[in-house]
């Protein structure tokens, strides 16, 4: 039989199998007393191996426990600081995938809203629900900011927003408000639906509150 070379008779020590020459014959002796030094290094590292699976393991729970990006986007309540807003100045932001519009209105233009009531198809929002009714002109829980949906009732369409007093090509006697380049539908600077136009109701207005300065779109008080 071939001869066993010396490195590789000490490797095979190193793990507890010595390898000896006599009368010309190999005989192999394994030692079966336990090494104890061996026995801690393969238990400790076996146990690091275990618990290294654990956490791999554990990975996907914490992932699903945590709300996935599209579950915010779906349900969150959105928080914004309406502080810095000019007047006049409309902001636009996400909720539940919609657009959501939040204005803020100067005194004049909140009083100047009467002058368009009989041009409105639906001025009090008694054709749908209204969830603020009558607290504020605004049709929101503040006496100066609207928050309305940014979605046309029409077709869903997103309503363009145009404050200006002045003639526009589709009213000659515009008031301010938002218009829908899709299908021409109107609405006044609250959101409220124009007679004659495409769109069967006014503009929607989410659950909302004010703390100070920060609006919260999702939620009520």
């Amino acid at each position: 039989m071939l001869n066993i070379g010396d490195h590789f008779r000490s490797t095979l020590d190193s793990f507890g199998i010595s390898i000896s020459k006599e009368n010309g014959h190999k005989e192999s002796d394994v030692s079966n007393e336990p090494d104890q030094g061996r026995r801690k290094v393969l238990i400790g590292l076996t146990t690091g191996f275990a618990a290294a699976g654990v956490a791999f393991a554990a990975t996907p729970f914490v992932t699903t426990w945590n709300p996935s990006a599209r579950a915010k986007a779906i349900g969150s309540a959105v928080k914004v600081d309406v502080s810095k807003m000019m007047v006049g100045q409309q902001i636009q932001v996400s909720w539940r995938k919609q657009p959501i519009l939040s204005i803020r209105h100067s005194p004049s233009a909140l009083s100047g809203l009467t002058s368009v009531i009989s041009k409105l198809a639906d001025p009090n929002s008694d054709s749908i629900d209204e969830p603020y009714k009558n607290i504020n002109a605004t049709r929101s829980l503040s006496s100066e900011y609207s928050v309305l949906s940014g979605v046309c009732t029409h077709l869903g369409c997103s309503p363009k927003y145009y404050p200006e007093v002045e003639p526009k090509p589709w009213d000659s006697s515009w008031e301010g408000g938002f218009f829908c380049p899709c299908h021409g539908s109107m609405f006044d600077l609250v959101g409220r639906v124009y007679k004659g136009v495409p769109a069967p109701t006014n503009l929607t207005v989410p659950p909302h509150f004010f703390e100070g300065s920060i609006l919260t779109i999702g939620e009520e008080a």
